[in-house]
């Protein structure tokens, strides 16, 4: 099953994604280091890849909303696509709780606001896997001509043939 939506022949939730998931895991990382040795600019850039992160999350979601809509009905698919995004929407929520406890101390912030992003942290590797899931093993958003030999997804001389799963190349004339 192809991604609803399409830029440049490939899906634009997983183009997107990894933005929030980078920036997200980022903060979680100077927020460990910030507890490790003290320094407040550590917080001060945690808190700063947690609020990109989180505007990253919500510009993905819709996407990745799109692509299931279009999975099957009672397929195991469509089980996990809701439960992936079910995850990932708690964890955007995780981080907009410990970034609003940020607000007014993010160069110094409360023990709470760590303890979200480590708990965040944790969920996202969850959704991440399950993203994982639907792409690796449950062929969600891949193009139905892939294969080891298919040509570059911005040919526009391709065909391919659902029958066979095979791309043939069309030559259009002069």
């Amino acid at each position: 099953m192809e991604s609803r939506i399409r830029i440049l022949g490939h899906g634009v939730h997983p183009i997107l994604i990894v933005f929030p998931l980078g920036l997200l895991a980022t903060a979680f990382i100077f927020d460990l280091v910030y507890l490790v040795l003290g320094n407040s600019i550590y917080a001060t850039i945690a808190y700063w890849m947690m609020g990109a992160g989180i505007i990253g999350g919500l510009v993905a979601a819709p996407f990745g909303w799109a692509d299931w809509t279009k999975i099957p009905s009672d397929t195991r698919a469509k089980s996990v696509g809701l439960t992936h995004g079910l995850v990932n929407t708690l964890v955007l929520v995780i981080f907009a709780a410990s970034f609003y406890l940020r607000l007014d101390t993010y160069a110094a912030p409360p023990v709470a606001a760590s303890a979200l992003s480590i708990m965040g942290t944790s969920l996202a590797l969850v959704g991440g896997w399950l993203g994982g899931e639907l792409v690796e093993r449950l062929a969600i958003g891949v193009h139905s001509g892939a294969n080891p030999e298919a040509p570059s997804s911005l040919s526009t001389d391709v065909a391919y043939d659902p029958r066979t799963m095979q791309s043939t190349t069309v030559r259009m004339p002069k």
